[in-house]
């Protein structure tokens, strides 16, 4: 794959570990069982705000990557009303989503039900199964929801363009000790980045992989990705959208309401400036 090539051009062999949550993911990061993350930066946000050493590194996905996917007899947000929505958190992502864009079609939170049911995939076998209504989704699945006959209420990013969805993340005293490796993980996902552009046929065919999907399916998704600006190619995170973020948590109790967004004290750019520099990226 030129995904594990890059890596190996960089002599990075990257160990994977999928599926925890953001609270274990921090954790991690900063007692330096795990060296970088790509996720939310809510854990770092909490962290850094509070003193800590983690910051985010670069950008991957700057905008909401989620469609809004229902049952078949639920065909507007007004059908919404008394239905089960399921979502992955009930603090993040997108169930904050969701009610910015219920909230924004004149539904109250309290006129139908916010469910933790898990992940995408979750979500999608849930629906197709009758247990829950609707879901928020993701590329590809929301394709996939829709040629099996679901419903598409439309796009989170149609009710909020910047949300900085999902970054990548390290110790700053951990980068600072290994700055070729840091510089070099970012080239190489720039380098994965560029391809979605410089050889579409075969980004899809490693996304189908990936994602066990179809060729077709995963082609129309990172060609949506693109013009919906979801993806970064330079791998630029979104100020806005890390307020975003911010504000949210600050809503919620988990971050402080007195604590000031200062994005300088969230990011390290050293890391992003290098790699982008040796890719030919300003």
């Amino acid at each position: 794959m030129p995904s594990g090539r890059y890596f190996r051009d960089e002599a990075i062999e990257p160990q994977l570990e999928i599926g925890q949550d953001t609270i274990h993911l921090t954790q991690q990061l900063r007692f330096g069982t795990l060296h970088i993350t790509l996720g939310g930066p809510d854990g770092v946000l909490i962290d850094a705000i509070k003193g800590g050493s983690l910051r985010i590194l670069a950008g991957i996905v700057r905008r909401p990557p989620l469609w809004l996917i229902t049952k078949r007899s639920i065909k507007s947000f007004t059908d919404l009303r008394g239905a089960n929505i399921g979502v992955l958190s009930l603090t993040e992502g997108s169930s904050k989503l969701l009610v910015k864009m219920t909230k924004a079609e004149a539904l109250r939170v309290d006129e139908f039900k916010i469910t933790r049911v898990g992940g995408a995939p979750m979500r999608h076998s849930l629906l197709k199964e009758g247990k829950i209504d609707a879901g928020m989704q993701p590329l590809p699945l929301n394709y996939e929801a829709d040629d099996a006959g679901f419903n598409n209420l439309g796009w989170a990013g149609k009710y909020e363009p910047e949300w900085q969805f999902i970054t990548v993340n390290a110790n700053v005293d951990w980068a600072n000790q290994n700055g070729q490796t840091a510089s070099g993980f970012l080239r190489a996902l720039l380098r994965g980045q560029q391809l979605i552009t410089s050889n579409p046929s075969e980004a899809a065919q490693i996304a189908a992989d990936e994602l066990k999907t179809s060729v077709k399916l995963a082609a129309r998704s990172l060609a949506e990705a693109v013009r919906l600006g979801i993806f970064d190619a330079g791998l630029e995170w979104s100020e806005l959208g890390l307020q975003r973020i911010c504000e949210n948590m600050q809503a919620d109790g988990t971050i402080g309401s007195e604590a000031k967004f200062e994005l300088s004290n969230l990011v390290v750019k050293y890391y992003r400036r290098a790699a982008r520099q040796s890719v030919g990226i300003k």
